[in-house]
């Protein structure tokens, strides 16, 4: 096959691999796996990847990816909480969603009615890190509304931490969901059979063992896509890092100065650029710009291959200490964190290449 620049370059293989690893290890721990798929916009060979791994539910905070996903054979649960005029949407298309708002959840009600359905939903509780949910003070109350809805069944409770405010999962905040859940089933002698318990954040604590008894599921995302923790940003026993990389082909080499001439005022972005002297360089540019990626998560293979900088088409790159000759039409390969990852696969002009 003809590659077509920019591209990522997506290793199926290696994404099953990753999941099946972190599903294994979660379930040492008795906890369930969601494979979040919203960093790669639920393309659906890598969707499948994560599937083939033995993953049953999937997890996306966008409506127009779970459509995407609705012939796959595997629960669904909308990550992000619901827009009030989405209701019918939600409904039909997920099988699970997080929920903190009366009204919608009173909407969502009126919407299964009138689909004869019943609609699951997980009531987010905020635990310290200031995003979605209710607070802890505040969710015996809620709860004695939300089982009044008719059509609405509340299958948990669920937390999200580091996204935001960047509280790290731990035994007190983790435990605290726990306690709750245990107060909410006494007091209204109900079921909740899920404690979810956040996302690749809580890895470290699978990995040492250390998750509260109790929490027996974690939404999944960037563990699978890049085989890592996100709490301290390390790597999980055998994952890989590289499933997804990105090339982008040279289109200009020129030697220059490393310092612009003449007044700087800001660039594009309403920044004001500063450059350190380092002489005439070797400089080429690739036809990728922030368009189409996050700059600072993107790092060459190629280690001795540093970025200058880029504008919304053109990323700039010092070449000059590259052992590899370089030309015109020869293609750099990066790597990728998961902001990058997430800002090319959402680029239409950055093609996607799949390989089994």
């Amino acid at each position: 096959m003809v590659r077509r620049y920019p591209c990522v370059e997506v290793d199926l293989k290696k994404v099953t691999h990753n999941a099946r690893k972190i599903m294994t290890l979660c379930n040492k721990n008795d906890i369930d796996v969601v494979g979040v798929t919203k960093v790669f916009c639920a393309e659906l060979p890598v969707v499948q990847a994560v599937l083939n791994s033995g993953i049953n539910m999937i997890g996306d905070s966008r409506i127009l990816n779970l459509k995407k996903m609705e012939g796959l054979n595997c629960k669904k649960m909308l990550l992000r909480i619901p827009m009030k005029d989405q209701a019918y949407e939600v409904v039909k298309y997920s099988d699970i969603s997080l929920n903190s708002e009366l009204n919608v959840i009173g909407e969502l009600s009126r919407v299964a009615k009138m689909l004869n359905t019943v609609h699951n939903i997980i009531l987010m509780v905020d635990v310290g890190d200031l995003r979605e949910g209710v607070l802890i003070k505040d969710v015996i109350d809620i709860v004695k509304e939300i089982i009044k809805f008719e059509n609405i069944r509340l299958v948990g409770l669920g937390t999200n931490v580091t996204c935001y405010g960047g509280v790290i999962p731990d035994e007190n905040n983790l435990g605290k969901l726990v306690k709750l859940r245990d107060k909410v089933m006494e007091i209204f002698d109900i079921d909740l059979p899920i404690i979810s318990g956040g996302n690749s954040s809580s890895l470290y604590m699978a990995a040492g063992g250390t998750v509260p008894k109790g929490i027996n599921q974690l939404r999944i995302g960037e563990g699978i896509v890049l085989g890592r923790e996100t709490s301290f940003g390390h790597k999980i026993s055998g994952c890989y890092s590289d499933a997804f990389v990105l090339k982008s082909e040279i289109i200009e080499i020129k030697d220059k100065p490393t310092v612009p001439v003449g007044k700087i005022g800001v660039d594009a972005f309403g920044e004001k650029p500063r450059f350190k002297d380092k002489g005439i360089r070797k400089r080429a540019i690739a036809a990728v710009g922030r368009q189409d990626i996050k700059l600072d998560g993107l790092s060459p293979l190629n280690k001795n291959i540093d970025i200058f900088g880029a504008s919304s088409d053109h990323l700039i790159l010092d070449i000059t200490e590259s052992e590899k000759p370089l030309k015109v039409g020869d293609v750099i390969v990066f790597n990728m964190d998961y902001g990058c990852i997430l800002a090319a696969m959402t680029s239409p002009y950055v093609n996607k290449y799949y390989s089994a």
